[in-house]
């Protein structure tokens, strides 16, 4: 009998060839630098195979000494950050938002902590990310899986807003529970290596033969199998709180899934400060915890207008008990989502 595998908890994202279309983007940007050091690396096929292994591994593989293998790296490293800037793979980004609300989301990359910050927050989806791994602090990639395992908060998310999961206690992601999604063989190793659930994606560098080869245990043709592979029948779903998420569109009154009447989830939603921060660097005016306290006062105050107009919060004094557990278990679903 096949024991399913446990539920996912953390997904981390590689950046390049599985988030982004990087082909041709980071081809443009070494093929310079690999002249530049005499690295003989004359055509693109040669470089997606330095991503078999660890690409800086590699690049190290291909020159003399260190101080030829530091010069190329430092150079590489300081073109992706002036010149490279990737279109995100079509579909991508709805499937980031939709995991965002289920398990806790990281990206782990070769590239610069500059270039994964450009590419986040450019496609709007910085927020929906609560840890990020740059090739210039965390060059091995196994020790960012580690980095990660260990930490005992890793186990709080990001829901695609500035603050992290400050409600409930969260579950900390082990191997089992935590999921690389990539779309390099050498990635797939090292995730093996440390324990890591491994899902390939077909649209990067390597192919859904070199993927499986390596060990991953399924392969996306489509974004969507992402979805469908790690939430199975949970992906089709609309996420409660999906509403709270910054840039979502849509109506207001859309089924949260927590059974609550329209009336009221309509004001509930209403209560939460869904803008988009014009700066990712703007500084809130109060902290994520006076802001949540805030929201909650300010939600369960709207939510007895909504019930009783002319009155106080009704109660079973006034007649409106059922009211009052439905309008307070709407506020404690949204509070924690």
């Amino acid at each position: 009998m096949t024991v399913p595998p446990a539920a996912v908890r953390a997904v981390v994202f590689d950046l390049d060839g599985t988030l982004v279309q990087t082909r041709v983007a980071s081809w443009e940007v070494f093929e310079p630098i690999g002249r530049r050091h005499g690295l003989g690396v004359d055509t693109p096929e040669q470089y997606f195979d330095l991503f078999r292994g660890n690409v800086f591994t590699s690049i190290r593989a291909l020159c003399r000494d260190d101080d030829q293998a530091r010069a190329a790296t430092d150079d590489f490293l300081a073109a992706l950050r002036s010149d490279y800037s990737p279109p995100l793979v079509p579909g991508m980004h709805a499937v980031v938002r939709r995991l965002a609300a289920e398990c806790t989301l990281a990206v782990m990359s070769s590239n610069a902590m500059e270039v994964l910050r450009r590419v986040l927050v450019d496609n709007d989806i910085a927020y929906c990310f609560a840890h990020v791994f740059g090739g210039d602090v965390a060059p091995d990639k196994r020790a960012a899986l580690r980095s990660l395992l260990a930490d005992a908060g890793s186990g709080f998310g990001r829901r695609c807003s500035a603050d992290y999961d400050e409600a409930g206690e969260a579950q900390r992601p082990d191997p089992a529970t935590t999921v690389l999604v990539t779309d390099t063989a050498g990635d797939v190793r090292d995730a093996r290596e440390v324990g890591v659930r491994v899902v390939g994606v077909a649209w990067g560098m390597h192919t859904a033969a070199e993927l499986t080869e390596a060990g991953a245990e399924f392969v996306a043709l489509w974004p969507q199998e992402v979805l469908s592979h790690l939430l199975g029948d949970e992906a089709a779903r609309e996420p409660t709180g999906a509403r709270a998420v910054p840039g979502t569109s849509g109506p207001v009154e859309a089924d949260c899934g927590c059974g609550c009447s329209t009336d009221v989830r309509k004001v509930a939603l209403q209560t939460l400060d869904v803008r988009k921060p014009s700066s990712i660097n703007e500084l809130p005016v109060e902290s994520p915890g006076e802001r949540r306290r805030r929201r909650r006062a300010e939600g369960t105050a709207a939510l007895a207008r909504s019930v009783d107009p002319a009155g106080p919060t009704p109660g079973p004094s006034n007649g409106h008990p059922a009211a009052r557990d439905e309008v307070l278990d709407a506020m404690r679903r949204i509070c924690r989502a």
